[in-house]
């Protein structure tokens, strides 16, 4: 958490009061988030004006006229905050236009921000190995097929694993896999593709919703206006072991990789 739709949330509320704006003061509150801001950054960023944003996987990117394409990641807690009357003991990075400021707020500090040449961003170590977006036209049937053939690690792991697609999060899997009603459990590889053909649509159509709802507050994070994020009234299986199910069963609770995985065994096979 944050996880992609969170991420996406993010873009477009900053996008409105950032696009198009002349940044006129960068101030780092500290020295490092998960690892320390580039030393440059100040003197790169201060005077560019935003020509852009958008988000590949779970970063935030914030283009700017000098050709230069600041990278962030929110990490477990990190959120924006635009405007705020004060400023907070963990609010780390502020970003200052003509018309308002912007902190990154990050209490955990698990967050990153990175600031690379534009035309270099497809060699930044995060992104060379990633998958393709869930949400692109690269992400189809005979891809997940091809990728997925003779794996028995369990198609929710599969899943989770960046390289295989990008930005995918635990919550968003889970969601998916009950909406295709494909047991997390299944080994990768024996997926049919009559299977893959309702989760490719179910992928989209979870991560789509939880963007409209603003994404998925469960403990820190917020909109870059201050609201949460209201998919989590939608779960179907998240956080509700011992709930029942839409078809009748009873949603259960399983361990695996260090997350927990919440589906329901009488649907989902």
């Amino acid at each position: 958490m944050p996880e992609l739709p969170e991420v996406e949330t993010t873009v477009r509320g900053l996008r409105p009061v950032l696009d198009g704006q002349r940044i006129t003061r960068v101030q780092m509150r500290r020295g490092d988030l998960r690892r320390p801001f580039p030393e440059d950054l100040g003197q790169r960023l201060t005077g560019a004006t935003v020509t852009g944003l958008s988000r590949r996987a779970k970063y935030g990117l914030i283009d700017t006229d000098r050709g230069d394409t600041m990278i962030f990641h929110l990490g477990m807690s990190g959120r924006w905050r635009v405007d705020p009357s004060e400023l907070l003991p963990h609010d780390h990075l502020i970003l200052e236009t003509a018309m308002q400021r912007l902190a990154l707020n990050d209490p955990r500090r698990f967050g990153s921000v990175d600031l690379l040449p534009t035309e270099s961003l497809a060699e930044f170590p995060a992104f060379k190995a990633l998958g393709p977006e869930p949400l692109g036209p690269e992400l189809t049937v005979p891809y997940l097929h091809d990728k997925l053939a003779g794996r028995i690690a369990s198609i929710k792991l599969m899943l989770l694993d960046q390289r295989l697609v990008a930005g995918l999060g635990n919550i968003y899997v889970c969601e998916a896999l009950f909406a295709a009603r494909i047991s997390p459990k299944r080994a990768a590889g024996s997926v049919s593709r009559a299977k893959l053909a309702r989760l490719v649509p179910a992928i989209r159509e979870v991560l789509l919703a939880a963007i409209d709802a603003g994404g998925s507050s469960l403990r820190d994070y917020a909109r870059p206006d201050g609201e949460l994020g209201y998919f989590s009234k939608q779960f179907a299986v998240y956080g509700r072991e011992g709930e029942p199910c839409s078809c009748g069963g009873t949603v259960e609770r399983y361990a695996e990789g260090g997350r927990s995985t919440f589906w329901c065994p009488k649907c989902q096979k």
